[in-house]
């Protein structure tokens, strides 16, 4: 078998993890062997052409635009990723933590507090902490500037790639170029879109700019795209503790004389080098002691607390809870699936100090018959 129909296979797979509910997963199930193979072909043939999307909003925990690719599609993007992730691994920071195997948020967090508390001397000498962030990121992403930062890299390291490079390439290139907005289905209305800053809609990019959120390859790609600029940080202007998570980065370091010195340089770069401009409106510049915000919580000496946005979700999401629950023709699988969203919030809040926080709001809001806490509730169960 082909090697190229045995990694789509292994893509379809990657896919349908925590997808296989999904209707167009299951579509696309019914018939995957001839859909994969239909794919392969298409792919060899260089004939592929990207689906219509469906383009939608969602409101929580902030409102975004979300572009959903087809199923098919889907399965394109987990190959490149298999395919060109390992390649670009070895070349990112340590501390970038986003869409990285073993990283992600608890990861980035538990990172920053600790450069905290080692920059600090274990909170006795004074540091400084500067958050940045870049204006509408995904949306401004210079597709030409992306694709030679993917191409040279790739053409560098072509003897270490495990696939056809000549039929992958223009592969990729076709997906960095693709542009959403010509070809979609719209889900709700147009009202939507109302509140939505103009950085955060692809319909209002620059030409030839904008990544759709949602994409496993947009993931990959906005790492790529600030790789040279977090080695720009950490080489260029010195600064050891780093840590980056999408477009949301933090230095922390003993002089703050340095660290104002540096926005100057970091704009620079950005704008000359990438065609980024930081959030005028979201400089932070505070000693340590005041903490920060960052990635859903505030990280302050000795404790981390979660924001009130994430307590202010899980009310809301208890409270649709109750209310499915209290249907009497309710199956068990369903109520399962319910119990299984709040045991999600759960998971996240246990590596908080947040042990009173989920006392308080399951005792007092969450109405489930037959239902037990383990008892430091990091989870609920119903008894048989």
């Amino acid at each position: 078998m082909d090697q190229l129909l045995i990694d789509l296979f292994s893509a379809y797979f990657s896919a349908r993890k925590n997808k296989r509910n999904t209707i167009a997963s299951l579509e696309f199930e019914l018939n995957y062997e001839k859909e994969i193979l239909k794919l392969y072909q298409e792919i060899k043939s260089g004939s592929y052409k990207i689906s219509k999307s469906i383009i939608f909003i969602v409101h929580s925990p902030v409102q975004r635009e979300i572009v959903a690719s087809s199923f098919r599609d889907r399965v394109v993007h987990h190959l490149i990723f298999d395919y060109i992730n390992p390649i670009f691994e070895p070349v990112f920071i340590y501390d970038s933590y986003s869409c990285r195997k073993n990283k992600g948020t608890f990861f980035g967090i538990k990172r920053i507090k600790k450069f905290i508390r080692i920059c600090s001397n274990n909170y006795k000498k004074e540091s400084y902490i500067l958050k940045l962030d870049i204006s509408g990121y995904f949306m401004s992403i210079n597709k030409e500037i992306l694709w030679n930062k993917v191409k040279n890299t790739l053409v560098k390291n072509k003897d270490k790639c495990g696939f056809d490079f000549y039929l992958i390439l223009p592969l990729i290139k076709k997906i960095v170029f693709h542009n959403y907005t010509k070809n979609y289905i719209i889900r709700g209305n147009k009202d939507d879109w109302k509140g939505l800053p103009k950085s955060k809609s692809l319909f209002l990019s620059k030409n030839n700019c904008g990544l759709p959120i949602g994409n496993l390859t947009s993931q990959l790609f906005s790492n790529i795209y600030l790789n040279e600029f977090d080695h720009f940080v950490k080489r260029d202007l010195k600064f050891k503790f780093y840590g980056r998570y999408v477009d949301d980065f933090i230095i922390i370091s003993n002089s703050k004389g340095k660290l104002k010195k540096s926005v100057y340089y970091i704009k620079k770069y950005l704008i000359t080098e990438l065609n980024l401009e930081i959030n005028q409106k979201k400089i932070y510049l505070q000693s340590f002691k005041n903490g920060v915000s960052f990635l859903g919580v505030i990280i302050k000496p000795y404790r981390i607390y979660i924001k009130n946005r994430t307590k202010n979700n899980f009310y809301r999401k208890i409270i649709s809870v109750n209310k499915k629950l209290k249907k009497m023709d309710i199956e068990k699988s369903d109520q399962l699936f319910l119990i299984s969203s709040i045991n999600s919030y759960l998971g996240l809040l246990k590596h908080y100090n947040t042990y009173n926080l989920k006392k308080k709001i399951l005792i007092k809001n969450l109405k489930i018959n037959n239902m037990e806490f383990d008892k430091s509730f990091y989870k609920i169960k119903f008894i048989n």
